[in-house]
């Protein structure tokens, strides 16, 4: 079972090869015996998974099955659940069970889908590679020497491993894209408010999006399918309708246009990953779109405004967290001063506390002009880039990640790490939406092609992946791990 996609499960559940509790049983045990070595969940929920998998086949059994009914998945634990320990990596909220439900989790569960449990996480989604986590690093599937990518790799890993068919991560400066390429999966991050940010903790406000990572594009447009949508309770959540992101996925790619952004091949791009995604785009050109190059003139500004705009979102969001209402209390304080300060210190990992103090700084009087006004006006010269350039052409392609999975503690130096999302940042702080997809693999580690598409081109990029993957089999390429069975 744990080697099907999800579409081909849904056709063996309708089919009636299994019930739902069944499937829901294996990938319960290919968790137990596993997920030891991966540490890719903070939490399963075994006792909930099979109460909604039961309601599923109950379901099916009445005749109302929709097509992801009985469906697991995973949630990474940034998305608050109901009785559920919601923890986003973190000590600070080691202890925070959650009492509602994110607006993503709520139309899973109405579209009838089976959590399996939490997966692990960058604390507060600040990494990427998924070893910031107060629960340790999460492992990569492919070697356990090298990183999942950040911050949604337990979301990554455990597709990756056959542990489950389909996880939600978030993507707020490539957590969704490029823990997918370092892992061999496909991974949507949406348009800035397509998927409602209801319940997700926040990292940074105008950036955050939800997600879905599976094994492949048709997957991810049936789960897209199912969470997006405008929700009252997200100012940020877009008023428009959700259309049906699996109509066109099988549209010819005659006359599409494709843009490679000059600036993506260049310095710092390991030659094997340039000459994997090349041949990626060969493919395309095989199924008779045409390329031809594009500049984006401001991207080298994007990691210098994204981390003055990031963090100073980041400490004003994270500023909640004060040992008073709820997550990590210190003991036996003396004052609120220390209360504040000891609970925050210790609640806190190092990543965290950096980019708080970071963020502090930039909005502080007197360089809130010079940093965050200036970031922002940047970040505006970004997102023209890439509405001029879509004038051009139809989509962007380009590498997810610089090089492939790198080594577990490899990057002891904060700015080595955050050169790791020069490819994906951009794209957040346009608002766009992108996707990767494997597209090869390097010294035993996979390498994924990024393809970026203008605002609500979620069904395009979809149907522009699926096509890639009808032509290729990258996607369906596994790690060892995958293969064993119980």
């Amino acid at each position: 079972m744990h080697d099907k996609t999800l579409t081909e499960l849904a056709a063996s559940l309708a089919a009636g090869e299994f019930s739902s509790r069944e499937l829901t049983e294996n990938l319960l045990a290919r968790i137990d015996r596993f997920d030891g070595d991966l540490n890719s969940f903070i939490t399963v929920t075994p006792e909930q998974a099979l109460a909604a998998a039961d309601a599923a086949d109950a379901a099916r059994a009445r005749g109302e099955a929709g097509p992801l009914t009985g469906l697991p998945l995973a949630l990474k634990d940034i998305f608050c659940t109901t009785g559920v320990k919601t923890s986003a990596g973190s000590k600070m909220l080691d202890n925070f069970v959650a009492p509602y439900d994110a607006t993503v989790v709520e139309k899973l569960q109405a579209a009838g889908t089976v959590s399996l449990g939490k997966t692990n996480m960058d604390e507060f989604a600040m990494g990427s590679s998924n070893e910031n986590s107060f629960y340790g690093p999460v492992k990569n599937p492919w070697d356990g020497a090298a990183v999942p990518g950040g911050s949604s790799g337990g979301s990554a890993a455990a597709v990756a491993a056959g542990l489950v068919p389909a996880a939600m991560g978030t993507d707020t400066g490539g957590s969704i894209r490029q823990p997918a390429a370092f892992c061999g999966i496909t991974g949507l991050k949406p348009t800035y408010g397509r998927v409602s940010r209801y319940g997700i903790i926040a990292y940074a406000s105008s950036l955050d999006q939800a997600g879905p990572m599976a094994r492949t594009a048709a997957d991810c447009a049936h789960l897209l399918g199912a969470i997006a949508g405008h929700d009252l309770r997200d100012s940020t959540s877009v008023a428009r309708g959700v259309p049906d992101y699996t109509a066109e996925l099988d549209a010819p790619l005659a006359g599409l246009k494709i843009g490679l952004p000059t600036e993506y091949f260049g310095e710092g791009l390991d030659p094997e990953v340039e000459q994997a995604v090349r041949e990626a785009i060969g493919v395309y050109e095989s199924l008779g779109a045409t390329v031809r190059e594009v500049s984006l003139p401001h991207t080298h500004y994007a990691i210098p405004a994204y981390y003055v705009i990031a963090p100073a979102e980041a400490s004003s969001n994270l500023a909640r967290y004060d040992g008073v209402r709820f997550g990590h209390r210190c003991d036996a304080p003396a004052d609120l001063t220390d209360l504040y300060k000891r609970s925050r210190a210790e609640g806190f990992g190092e990543e965290v506390q950096r980019r708080i103090l970071m963020g502090t700084h930039t909005l502080s009087e007197g360089f809130f002009d010079a940093y965050y006004k200036k970031a922002q006006q940047v970040r505006r010269l970004i997102r023209q880039d890439f509405l001029d350039a879509f004038d051009e052409v139809d989509v962007l392609m380009g590498p997810a990640s610089p090089t492939p999975a790198f080594d577990l503690g490899a990057k002891k130096d904060p700015v080595s790490m955050y050169l790791q999302d020069i490819y994906t940042i951009a794209i957040n702080l346009a608002g766009i939406p992108g996707i990767s997809v494997p597209a090869g693999i390097v010294g035993g580690r996979p390498v994924g092609l990024q393809v970026l598409g203008t605002h609500f081109a979620e069904a395009r990029l979809l149907n522009v992946a699926h096509q890639f993957q009808q032509a290729t089999d990258w996607h369906l390429r596994r790690p060892a791990l995958a293969e064993e069975s119980l």
